[in-house]
Parts: C-alpha cells; structure tokens; sequence
C-alpha cells in the first residue's frame, strides 16, 4: 500500500484508548466564548485513533474543577484539561490539582526558563505576577509551551491527567506536539487507520440504503461513520487491529464503489474545498470565482487554505445587477430576459470572470438563499451554479426547498465545488 496515498494515522494504544476532555470557563458556560478547544481537541485525537468517550465544560469554581477530575479520571485511560492556568486569582486549576494530587505548588526552573524567554522575545519586563507562572505542582512533569507562557503538566500513573492552557493556538500546538506524541509512547500497541471519502449529490438516508449490503458486508475491524455536511457526506472508515494486523480497507474499497462510484468525488480530505485546493496546485490551474447569493463563501474557504494563492486568481461578489454586467460582463438583454437567478446569467457570470481574470476555470452562483425574496416561479432556495473551463460551460439547478439562508449558501458552496472538481 502506498502511504502517500492513504489518510493513515498510525498510533500505538492499548487496545482502544480512551480519553475524556475538560474544559474549563465560566465564559463557555455563559456562551460568550465558542468552546472551539473541545471540537480541535477531538478532532485531532480521533485521527490520532483515539476513543474520546466523555467532554464536559465546567465553570472557574473549584469544588466544580475538582468534582470534574474526580467523576473522570477513574474511568478513562487519560483525561485532557483546558484553561484556569493563566497569571489572575480566577484562574485556580493548579491549586486544584495541587488539592486532587495531594501535592504543593513548586517553581519549576524549566517552566520559569520559558516564561523568562517568552517575556523577552516581546520586550515586557517579567512581574512576579507572571513570574508565578512558573509554579506547577510537584508531582507533575512539565511540557514546555513554546508558543505561551501557560506551562503544560502532565500527571503520570495509571490513568494520566493533562492540563493545558484553554488559549487555542496554544493549545493546539501543544496537542500535536507534546501531548498526542506522550500518549501514543505511554499506551502502546495496537494500529488505526482512517479512510476518508468526500460523497455529493445524494442525502444521507439514500446514500445508507444504497450501500447497506456493502456495508453488512464489513469485517468487525472496519467500521464506517456518516459525517453529514451541508449537500455533502463524508464517509471514514476505520480500521482498528493489532500491530502486524492486515487492514482490509483496499479489498472492501472496490465494493462501494461499484454501489455509489458516481457520488464519490474523492478521497483523503476532510472538505471539498480542501480536495479542490488540492486538484488545482496538482494540475497547476488557475481558478477565479463570481458569486451572488453565496456572497464569497466559496473564495473563502479556498483561500483560507495555506498555499492557495499558486491557482486562485481572485473573486468577484456580484450582488446586484448593475454589478453582473460591469463586473462580470453579463448581457443586460440577458437579465432583462431572463432575470439574475437563472442558467443564462449564471453561465455568463462564469465565462465573464474567467475571461476577466485569465484563468482555466471558475465557478459562478446565482440564486435565492432566502429567507425572503422568492417568488411563486422561483422559490427561496433556487440557485444556479455554473462552473466553466477554457472549453466547456456546465450549469445546474439547484431546488433546496428551504429558507433557511446559510443552510442554503453552504449547500450551493458545496455543490459548485463538487461540480469543480468533477469537472477537473
């Protein structure tokens, strides 16, 4: 098997590894702060092949810390903690660990070095405020945080204890680089291995029944998730066996797509936008884009992927008519005739702007994201998309049946990346 071609995590765990995540702050709870750590957090733990079984948010109380830890690490392998680390009197999760451990607060030379280079590198004197940083509890190892001056404890022993800061770039990195790595050392043997497959143009309840037979067909080491998305699906398979175990994914492949071939678009990305970036660097073609009724939603998630900028030439939102025809170059006999949200205007809104900005593709939206604007002849949540090459135009109907607006605008996003990379 050729690894560069698979989405393969391989990990060493103890059968199936469980872990439990809590984050802590009265700002989650109140609604004020998004608890993004918490989606981050499992995400990447389940690619690294491991269970998350629990997630809990708790607020900045310490008999509500303590009562979190105490209901959690008994029963799961490692319990992963966010947030209350920081320099202020609200920020009391050493303390409680410090009580939970049976412990006491020490300076640690090693957390003092970083919080000491931290200071530095931004020009601020070093306070005994945030020189009290560099206190953890004895009984803890130290993680260096290389992006923050939050030191990251990890509690050994049977079932083991991470704290981290709740910042999430930092966070983030110290997952991917200190705490999944100290995971996969202490809980050894054991293989997964993860297949993604980006599926579009058929719901999820379809797609089921169009694949049940293959799916009963599954050995117990391959289990298939749904991850439904807005107009898309994503399916992952999952092997889980022992180390030297052979993974049966290549021999069950070849039976999903004799069932739902035409639905498949590609494989290995999380995101449709993600399987496109990759297409357009791969062939080395430039891409532009006009949109209406998704209002630059489709640029954006291309270009909020690094790299983006060797095929993407630019992007028009056209919202109004008089902007079409400047912009975009589309006929006003077209307009008058046939209106915005239709396939003539949609087609001319892709050739236009990829005529306007030199480039092999483009893709172009028009339509009625709603909630209001419909009519009796075009309902909310008509759309047109047209994706258009150096060579040929395609353009589709799109009848969501909805007026819900963003639903509407994600779906049309996704269905003209679909038609892109078809297309490519």
């Amino acid at each position: 098997m050729n690894v560069a071609d698979w989405n393969i995590v391989l990990q060493n765990i103890a059968g199936n590894m469980d872990v439990s995540i809590i984050n802590i702050g009265d700002e989650l709870l109140l609604g004020q702060v998004v608890n993004t750590n918490a989606s981050t957090m499992s995400r990447m733990l389940v690619e690294a092949g491991m269970e998350v079984k629990h997630v809990q948010v708790v607020a900045d109380d310490y008999a509500a810390i303590r009562e979190a830890i105490g209901g959690t690490l008994a029963g799961t392998d490692a319990v992963l903690v966010t947030g209350g680390l920081g320099p202020t009197k609200d920020d009391i999760t050493k303390k409680v660990l410090c009580d939970y451990f049976g412990s006491e607060l020490v300076e640690s030379n090693e957390a003092l070095d970083n919080v000491r280079r931290i200071f530095a590198q931004r020009g601020y004197p070093l306070t005994e405020v945030n020189r009290a940083q560099a206190l953890v509890p004895r009984c803890c190892e130290v993680l260096n945080n290389d992006l923050g001056t939050a030191p990251c404890m990890w509690f050994g022993g049977e079932h083991v204890l991470v704290a981290l800061p709740g910042v999430p770039f930092e966070m983030e990195w110290l997952m991917r680089n200190r705490v999944i790595p100290k995971l996969q050392a202490t809980f050894q043997t054991g293989v997964v291995r993860h297949k993604n497959l980006l599926v579009q143009g058929i719901g999820e309840s379809f797609l089921s029944d169009l694949i049940e037979p293959w799916e009963l067909s599954l050995p117990p080491s391959l289990r298939l998730a749904y991850l439904p998305a807005a107009g898309m699906v994503k399916l992952r398979l999952t092997f889980r066996g022992g180390a030297g175990e052979l993974d049966p994914t290549p021999q069950y492949l070849p039976g999903l797509y004799e069932l739902a071939g035409k639905y498949i678009v590609g494989e290995d990305c999380e995101t449709l936008a993600e399987l496109a970036h990759k297409r357009l660097i791969a062939m080395q073609a430039t891409l532009a884009t006009a949109e209406s009724c998704t209002g630059g939603t489709i640029a954006s998630r291309l270009t909020s992927q690094a790299g983006a900028s060797a095929y993407f030439r630019g992007g028009v939102v056209a919202y109004s008519n008089e902007v079409k025809e400047a912009a975009l170059g589309v006929s006003h006999a077209t307009l008058l005739t046939h209106g915005a949200v239709s396939e003539a205007t949609a087609r001319e809104m892709s050739d236009g702007v990829r005529a306007r900005f030199c480039s092999d593709y483009a893709i172009a939206t028009t339509g009625i994201a709603g909630p209001t604007g419909g009519t009796a002849d075009k309902p909310v949540g008509t759309i047109w998309v047209a994706v258009s090459s150096r060579s040929r135009t395609e353009a589709q109907l799109l009848q969501l049946g909805s007026n819900r607006r963003q639903q509407n605008i994600d779906r049309a996003a996704n269905h003209a990346l679909a038609m892109l990379i078809r297309m490519l």
